[in-house]
């Protein structure tokens, strides 16, 4: 079986990224942070993955280019 792509919520990324909300969603809006993936009517989070790349390389980040979750799969996150 594999391993599920975990998704974490607002809290947790504000807390691992140290921005505030409106940079957060300001970067989603410019395609410089990874989009929301939503889980139900209404909630949504982030694929841990996606945000771990950002962490690891956040100027140099493109949502564009994290049309590719960990496990292989293509993710497509609406949000």
């Amino acid at each position: 079986m594999s391993n599920p792509e975990k998704i974490i919520r607002l809290r947790t990324v504000l807390a691992r990224t140290g921005l505030s909300r409106s940079t957060l969603y300001r970067k989603m809006a410019e395609g410089t942070f990874p989009a929301r993936v939503k889980i139900s009517v209404h909630g949504a989070g982030w694929y841990e993955s996606a945000i771990d790349r950002w962490i690891a390389d956040p100027p140099g980040y493109r949502a564009d280019n994290d049309n590719q979750r960990a496990d292989g799969e293509v993710g497509h996150a609406r949000g």
